[in-house]
């Protein structure tokens, strides 16, 4: 593995490399959200309990955290082209083992084996891309990367949808077979490996590091995915792994800082414009998993949609995202400050929430969320693409790997923190609106009085006896309550998020600009 003096390709290896890294993200993201239409005929068909299926999501999603971390060190260990390309075997052969399984616990191990081979395709592929352009294109190089990013999430509900419906759940795992062998012999034939360091030998390895950071962000995660499900401080094993966590992130930290081949070099975050791209990152997975999560979950439990109409409602957004991020990194090249175009994003966003504060009801039609949708698309353009840019444009070398690590866990964490938070925000809010609502209906009032006694009546006129109407009639006025306060829950969440955003812009606007058009000279 000869020493590259430069990683920057020209031409067709260039294009080659970028569809390689770009169908990589996007196998790894489309996954992360296809199987969640899917868990039903899954539950059916393996016969399993709804917290024993929502494993199949939590297994991957944990693979994931605890490899993104490590993909610098293991592709200098093993260099990258080979990780790369073994990364894509673990991960197609995992979908093939996943799509075979014939138990549900099964399904489980091989989804966490595919988060394993998945972690790294995400990370390495935004190396991949950002070493292969000259600095100047670094903008445009993001741009193209975001697009697997952004859209994936939103291809993996509608893609899921339709192939349930039209075949079986285990072809959401099969249709991943034939990429990822194109992938892998793109990755042999095209992708070179650069030579930052010397392979550690087995007992230099930072093997403590590995167990405490595994530990850490396994059991962080498990307490976000299962949080609200479990009652949170209510259960004894989210109790313990939350210690865990804590005392796992601390000895990992200590570690870390203390060992002279650590393996995740914590010190590159001393680089002011990483830190804050890796902060925004986090608040960016908030807000994109978040109202990724909550929009599909709005439009079928209250609205009664099928998964592919609610997955569908989001693909125009998506596509407004896709054409707004080639714009974003021409204005970055062309020397627009990154703070900017974050902050506009973020205003964006805020007005993206906040009509959707607006228009939520019971009956809220497809019309509707048609132009809020379009909205978001465009606020999440300018969020990406300077964000990445932002984090990884001081950084040379070896550190743009580390540095990508850094903002593609946080990314993640943010989305597992933005789902957490938010099923239990609205858990709670519900709780509190219902109350709220029942507290108004007095049953001596005339008004609640004659509700209840037409509801009666028009069951009675269905043949129902007077006493088995009046029940049904009380029955209907709770779904109603039911109803009304989980709108009211999903209001408030769309107000919390844009809040959120607009909360971050005084913040983003006060930070130092990274180098938007870089001297080629600083870059290795």
């Amino acid at each position: 593995m000869e020493l590259q003096p430069s990683l920057v390709e020209y031409g067709f290896r260039r294009v080659i490399i970028t569809i390689t890294a770009v169908m990589c993200a996007l196998l790894e993201i489309v996954d992360t959200t296809i199987v969640n239409v899917a868990l039903n005929d899954m539950r059916g068909n393996l016969g399993g309990t709804l917290s024993e299926v929502s494993w199949v999501i939590t297994a991957y999603a944990i693979g994931n955290v605890i490899i993104v971390p490590m993909t610098s060190w293991l592709s200098q260990q093993f260099g990258r082209r080979n990780y790369f390309a073994a990364s894509i075997i673990i991960f197609t052969v995992a979908s093939f083992c996943c799509g075979n399984s014939d138990n549900i616990w099964e399904l489980v191990f091989f989804r966490l084996i595919q988060g394993f081979g998945g972690g790294a395709l995400l990370v390495t592929a935004q190396t991949l891309i950002t070493e292969s352009y000259p600095p100047e294109k670094r903008g445009m190089a993001q741009a193209i990367y975001g697009l697997g990013v952004i859209v994936g999430p939103t291809l993996g509900p509608p893609l899921g949808g339709y192939i349930v419906d039209n075949y079986s759940w285990p072809y959401i795992f099969y249709i991943n077979i034939p990429l990822g062998i194109i992938a892998t012999l793109l990755t042999l034939q095209f992708i070179r490996s650069p030579k930052y360091s010397e392979k550690k030998s087995a007992n230099e390895i930072d093997w403590w590091g590995i167990v405490l950071l595994a530990i850490a962000v396994g059991s962080l995660q498990y307490v976000l995915e299962k949080g609200q499900e479990d009652d949170w401080f209510n259960d004894e094993a989210i109790i313990v792994l939350t210690v865990a966590a804590v005392f796992g992130f601390f000895f990992f930290i200590w570690r870390e800082l203390t060992y002279k081949n650590p393996i995740v070099a914590l010190r590159v975050l001393k680089n002011n414009n990483l830190m804050v791209g890796t902060i925004l990152s986090f608040v960016l997975g908030f807000g994109l998993y978040g109202s990724t999560f909550v929009i599909p979950m709005y439009t079928q439990a209250t609205l009664g949609w099928t998964a592919t109409q609610s997955g569908l409602l989001m693909v125009p957004a998506a596509l407004v995202t896709a054409f707004f991020m080639p714009i974003v990194g021409q204005l970055i090249q062309r020397g627009v400050k990154q703070q900017y175009l974050v902050a506009g994003g973020m205003v964006v966003f805020f007005i993206y929430s906040f009509w959707g504060y607006k228009i939520l009801t019971p009956d809220t039609s497809a019309d509707a969320f048609f132009w809020m949708l379009m909205v978001r698309g465009a606020g999440l353009g300018f969020l990406f693409v300077p964000i990445s840019t932002l984090a990884l444009s001081t950084l040379k070398g070896r550190e743009i790997g580390e540095g990508a690590a850094f903002t593609g866990m946080m990314r993640q964490l943010g989305g597992s923190f933005g789902i957490a938070v938010i099923t239990t925000y609205i858990a709670r809010q519900n709780m509190q609106h219902r109350s709220d609502l029942v507290s108004h209906l007095d049953i001596n009032n005339p008004a609640v009085q004659q509700r209840v006694e037409g509801l009666q009546q028009s069951f009675m006129a269905k043949g129902m006896s007077p006493d088995a109407a009046l029940k049904s009639g009380y029955q209907m006025l709770e779904y109603g309550i039911y109803k009304q306060a989980t709108v009211l829950s999903y209001m408030d969440v769309f107000l919390f998020l844009g809040c959120l955003f607009l909360f971050c812009v005084p913040f983003v606007l006060m930070t130092r600009s990274g180098k938007t058009k870089i001297d080629p000279s600083s870059v290795h």
